[in-house]
Parts: C-alpha cells; sequence; structure tokens
C-alpha cells in the first residue's frame, strides 16, 4: 500500500490547503471510513500546528505522551477517527474529533474527565463460543454489551479499559448526531425512525434522513461534547 495520497483526492472531510503540497501521509487501515478520520501525524502538524513538518510530528511522538482514546500512540500514520479523544498530558490539552456542520473533520476541545468517555455506535453483531453476543462498532472494536442492544444503538465506552457504562437506544426522543450525507455533523431530536428513514427535529423544523446516517449521542442532551456549543439543538 501507498504511504502517501494527493491531497486534490483526499477526502472532503480534511479540512486541508489542497494545493500548498502534493501529498498527504495516509493513514494505516482502520476500522473507521476514511472520510471519518485523519492521520494522528496530519492532526498534529495542520489542524494542532504543534510542529510545522512531519519530521518534527515523529520526534514529539518518540519524547511526548500522545495518548489517542486513552493509549499512547507513537506512529504518525495512525488513524484517528469520529469522536476518538486526543489527550496531550504534558500539555493539560484534551480534545475529540467531530464534523462540524460544514462537514469537516474538527478538534472540540473537552474537558480531562471527557477524555475517559467514548460513545460508540453499534454497526453489527454476532455470537461467539459459549452464546455470548459480540457487537460491533463504528471505530472497528468488538465489546459485549447489554443483550438488548440492537444494530444502530450507541454505546458509552470508559477508555481505556473498553468497558460499556451506558447504553443509548435508536428511537423516537433521543439526541441524534448525523455522521454522513449532506447534513453530517448536524444533531437534533429524533422523531420517528423505520428501518430505513427517519425524520429529526432542528429549530422546530422537520428533516428527513436515512437512518444509517444516525448516530445516537444522547437522551435530551448529548452525553458527552460533540459540537461546538453555538450548534442548534
Amino acid at each position: 500500500m501507498k504511504n502517501h495520497l494527493k491531497r486534490v483526492t483526499s477526502p472532503k472531510t480534511w479540512s486541508l490547503p489542497r494545493r500548498e503540497r502534493v501529498f498527504v501521509t495516509r493513514p494505516k487501515p482502520s476500522g473507521h471510513p476514511l472520510s471519518q478520520g485523519m492521520p494522528l501525524g496530519v492532526v498534529i502538524r495542520d489542524m494542532l500546528h504543534l510542529a510545522s513538518t512531519m519530521s518534527e510530528v515523529k520526534k514529539v511522538l518518540n519524547n511526548k505522551e500522545i495518548l489517542v482514546d486513552g493509549k499512547r500512540r507513537k506512529d504518525h500514520r495512525f488513524f484517528v477517527g469520529l469522536f476518538d479523544t486526543l489527550s496531550f498530558p504534558t500539555l493539560n490539552q484534551y480534545y475529540r474529533i467531530s464534523l462540524d456542520e460544514n462537514s469537516h473533520l474538527t478538534l472540540l476541545p473537552i474537558k480531562a474527565d471527557e477524555a475517559s468517555l467514548k460513545l460508540c455506535k453499534i454497526v453489527g453483531k454476532s455470537v461467539v463460543p459459549g452464546g455470548k453476543v459480540q457487537f460491533h462498532l463504528h471505530d472497528g472494536r468488538n465489546v459485549f454489551a447489554r443483550e438488548n442492544s440492537h444494530v444502530g444503538d450507541t454505546v458509552m465506552l470508559t477508555l481505556p479499559d473498553q468497558k460499556v457504562q451506558k447504553a443509548f437506544p435508536l428511537k423516537a426522543g433521543m439526541m441524534v448526531f448525523l455522521d454522513a450525507g449532506k447534513k453530517a455533523g448536524q444533531k437534533g431530536m429524533l422523531h420517528s425512525v423505520t428501518a430505513h428513514e427517519a425524520v429529526y427535529m432542528v429549530d422546530g423544523q422537520e428533516i428527513n434522513t436515512v437512518t444509517k446516517y444516525l448516530f445516537v449521542v444522547g437522551e435530551k442532551e448529548p452525553a458527552v461534547t460533540i459540537s461546538v456549543k453555538h450548534s442548534s439543538s
């Protein structure tokens, strides 16, 4: 696999200057879709501006403790995806990867205690030996959760131990976030949902969408910080 990709062909969710350089680092394969994350090195250099070159990024990763979802990462190509948390303990800075309402990946500053919490959407499930139900999450993780959970529901994990703290079902009355489509980055209250279509409310207006774009993020309010405060809800 090539280690780079051309900037002009990188996902539209990557908010990068397209003509400044020819190439950009290609992330290593991950459970996240390419459009829902970026390489750790690019995040450090182009979003946080903690380094000016990728060589400097590599030195920072080797010399400083940088955590992704509670685990130290040293690979500049490590893929950081939607709702992953980044921690810089020595700087006392913590962030969550999200999408803004322009469908661009963004870094949201969060409190230290939030860096140990992560929302994950259930995208599949299977039965493993012993009869336990294993749930497959949007970021490639596999966990054991409540057996009454379903595909489309969301679980809140504690990091880095990956214990399920709470579950949020995909049903009317829940707060949802759109992780894909033309309205990606928007959040609102779910009004109704079927197998393939859903309606959610934003400022009293009904908006139709595809059910698979919905990411339940809480009950009446998001359970963790997933957007800037001035966003509509």
